[in-house]
């Protein structure tokens, strides 16, 4: 990997070098550097681009690393990959994709992650957008989540978007069966132009299945933002869903919930706001001694922590 490719695997993954346990990092359409482990395998697909990663009943205490790295204008590219995670597991998985555009044409990833999250099985799933280069070229971003947890199983998903990302259309859907659990966190930022769309839907099909979906969002400048969650209460269950966001500058945010229950126990609760940030939390950080846009800054990042 070159310089550009090394710090793009440091922004989305926080990796310095290759790491341990299983992996696999593209690079401009392309595996470049894979491997796998007794517990873990790493399977390239036959009939589409992308890759099947089978995590075998017990595992515990073992990660799995998936960055995309796109370094050259111009390059599109569609991704499937499949996440079959066996019984009994407690594994973390690290993906995400770093676009760095220098050039004139868009480059584009658009990935479609499937995980099927077995029996009693916890998974920590990250995945984080970043992109960079002085280019005239967008950098664009789509990526598909599809999950089904079977019963006492527990996932939480982290995803992170704060920089460089020109134009991005998330879609999560999840069924979650018997005592299945949920948890997503999400951070954006947008600024300049940028567009940002999340959709977030869940069905909780299960008795005693259970969500939380929260989202921290800042937008500035002319960027624009669509939040939509849904949940759908179709057993006795609970779900919340929350979008906290600061709208800054000509910026535009909508945030909309959506909750249905079809089950006369489930118990579903929805919450939105959008602010601009008070101008006394800015003057207190000023009397301390930090400038107006430092405090602003401080005051963003403590936000989206």
């Amino acid at each position: 990997m070159d310089a550009i490719q090394k710090n793009l695997l440091e922004q989305i993954a926080g990796l310095h070098e290759i790491p341990a346990g299983a992996y696999n990092i593209r690079a401009n359409g392309e595996s470049v550097s894979r491997n796998t482990t007794a517990n873990i395998d790493i399977v390239t697909k036959e009939d589409k681009n992308g890759i099947d990663i089978i995590i075998k009943s017990g595992t515990k205490k073992e990660s799995v690393h998936i960055p995309v790295l796109l370094s050259q204008t111009g390059l599109e590219e569609m991704v499937y990959n499949d996440f079959h995670i066996g019984e009994d597991c407690d594994v973390t998985i690290v993906a995400g994709c770093g676009i760095h555009n220098g050039g004139d044409a868009k480059s584009r990833h658009d990935g479609i992650h499937s995980f099927f999250v077995g029996k009693g099985s916890k998974v920590r799933y990250v995945e984080k957008h970043y992109g960079s280069g002085d280019g005239k070229g967008e950098r664009i971003m789509n990526p598909t989540t599809v999950v089904e947890m079977d019963e006492d199983s527990y996932m939480e998903m982290e995803t992170v978007q704060i920089k460089g990302v020109d134009s991005t259309r998330r879609s999560t859907k999840a069924v979650l069966k018997d005592r299945a659990t949920l948890v997503i966190k999400e951070k954006l930022m947008t600024h300049g132009d940028q567009f940002a769309e999340t959709e977030f839907e869940v069905d909780l099909a299960g008795e005693g299945s259970g969500t939380n979906v929260i989202s921290r969002a800042v937008a500035k400048d002319n960027s624009r933002q669509e939040f939509i969650s849904k949940i759908h209460g179709n057993n006795k269950c609970n779900g919340h869903t929350e979008c906290d966001a600061i709208i800054m500058d000509n910026a535009k945010i909508s945030a909309i919930p959506e909750i249905t229950a079809s089950h006369l126990e489930a118990s579903l609760i929805h919450e939105a706001a959008i602010g601009k940030i008070a101008g006394e939390q800015i003057i207190k950080l000023m009397t301390l001694g930090l400038t107006e846009e430092e405090a602003e800054a401080q005051i963003i990042n403590g936000f989206l922590k």
